[in-house]
Order: C-alpha cells, then structure tokens, then sequence
C-alpha cells in the first residue's frame, strides 16, 4: 500500500517537492547539480534550528535527572524487592520534578516526517504525475536518490557514491564516538538501565544513524550527517549553560 496515495500526504508531498524544488532552482547558478544536495542542507539547518527550544527542555531534563540520582539510588535501596513499589515512587519522583525519564524523545520524533519524506522525494521517479527533476541532482558526482546498499545489490556500481556514502557515514561514526564518550548516561545504582549490558546497549544506539544511513538514499543520509553534526554541537553548548554533577 502506497501511503502517499491518499489525498493529504499526497498534497503534503508535492508541497515538500514544489519547496525544495525552489529552493533548488535558486541556488543552481551557484552550485549546478549539486543545488538540491545543497538545499537539503539548508532544510536541515532550518529544522534544527526550530529545534533550539526542545534541544533546551532535552538539556534541562538531563540536568535534573543528573540531581535526582541520589535519590533514584536511595528508591532502589529501599524498595528494590518490591519492583511495583519502586516503578511508582520513581515516577512520583519525576513527576514531582516536572520531568521524565523519556524527555529529550521529542527532537528524535520530531525529525522523523521530515527523514521520511526526504526519503520519499528522493525515492520516486515521479511527485504528484510529474517527474521528479531531483533525481537529476548529486553531490559531487553521486546521484542523490541512490543508497549506498541500492547501488551495491543492484548496481550499477559508482565510485562516486561509494567514496560520498562512506564519508557521510565516517563522519557520522565519528560524532557518534565523540557523543558517547563525552555524554555518558548517569548511572543508577541497582538500577537494570544502569546494568552493564544494557550500558553497552546503549552505547550502541550512538551508532544506529549510521547503520540507517547505508539503507536510505543519499539525500536522506545528508540530512541525517548534518543533524548529528548539529546535534553534537548544541549539546556540548548547552552543557555548559545547564551543567550536570559528575559522578562520583
């Protein structure tokens, strides 16, 4: 079943396309074929951009996480053989503190209709009966609308994909690395979150963008790099407006 069928999202679609569409068109004389991979760029900027004020709830609510850890150990000494207990004080607890332990989901939530019609965009030959004239755009040689696994399985092969693809996702490997070594979760005595293998677990979701990103078309991965580039950047700054205690 094809989702975009129906009248609202196909509506919502062509508007999306009309809009980058534009947008490339008027940064063509600058960049030639590689306007839409630039107006992708500027789309995601915009987007995180309008995120700033969630990024500041996300930061706010790590802070106060951070400070309810002593008393998060303290409901688990205490009321760790009664799990039901223990559930509902914690969330008396954050809800005494107006927080969650799921705050900071949003801008992940937020962000995916937007990965999902890039995907879409970049994925169709045709937008509303039309062609779909960004497929003609790359980025430094690399079509925007072929992923990098598309290109391995079925062919056919382009070392401009290949090199762009790959340094999409080094450069997402590498802020992932950054942001698991100097975000580390504050751990929670007792705690089966704070349980080693659920440590590594997490640990391992840094990288889960980049996994995604060998299965999605280039545009998509583009938007993605920049997001976690962006991501990176506004956490370490708000870190420094809204600190948290190390632990000891």
């Amino acid at each position: 079943m094809d989702i975009f069928a129906f009248p609202p999202l196909a509506w919502l679609l062509d508007a999306a396309y009309g809009a980058l569409a534009g947008l490339s068109g008027l940064l063509d004389p600058l960049v030639g074929a590689s306007a839409a991979a630039l107006a992708v760029v500027l789309v995601t900027l915009v987007v995180r951009a309008l995120l700033i004020p969630v990024g500041i709830s996300q930061a706010k609510a790590e802070q106060t996480r951070a400070h309810l850890a002593p008393r998060l150990r303290e409901l688990q000494r205490r009321h760790k053989k009664n799990p039901e207990r223990l559930q509902k004080e914690m969330l008396e607890l954050y809800r005494s503190e107006n927080t969650s332990p799921f705050a900071g989901m949003l801008p992940v939530l937020a962000q995916a209709p937007v990965v999902g019609i890039l995907y879409t965009l970049f994925l169709r030959p045709e937008i509303a009966g039309h062609p779909n004239e960004l497929l003609a755009h790359d980025l430094f040689g690399a079509p925007l609308g072929t992923s990098l696994v598309h290109m391995l399985a079925a062919g056919p092969f382009q070392l401009p994909t290949l090199l762009v693809s790959l340094g999409l996702i080094a450069i997402m490997l590498v802020v992932a690395d950054i942001t698991r070594r100097v975000f580390r979760p504050t751990p929670v005595d007792d705690s089966p979150l704070s349980s080693p293998g659920m440590l590594r677990v997490m640990s391992a979701l840094h990288y889960l963008t980049a996994v995604f990103a060998v299965f999605v078309p280039l545009a998509a991965g583009l938007y993605l790099t920049v997001t976690v580039a962006w991501t990176l950047v506004q956490r370490v700054v708000l870190r420094r407006r809204y600190p948290v205690p190390v632990p000891a």
